[in-house]
């Protein structure tokens, strides 16, 4: 048999055990064509480039003629 505990653990205890596991914010870049934000080591979604060279080619909207 595994063995158990042999009283029961505090909310105290738990609350402190939870209040170590958070969420750490981003460690965001700016991007050097069009200085966005972009996380680092990735290729940048509003322009497309990365480390200065363009790697998608986005293609601009056509505007409807009215």
């Amino acid at each position: 048999m595994a063995p158990l505990p042999k009283r029961r653990h505090s909310t105290r205890r738990g609350g402190k055990r939870k209040a170590a596991i958070k969420l750490s914010l981003l460690g965001l870049v700016v991007c050097k064509n069009c200085k966005a934000l972009i996380l680092p080591h990735r290729i940048c979604t509003t322009c497309g480039y990365y480390n200065g060279k363009p790697v998608i080619i986005k293609r601009e909207k056509k505007k409807k003629k009215e």
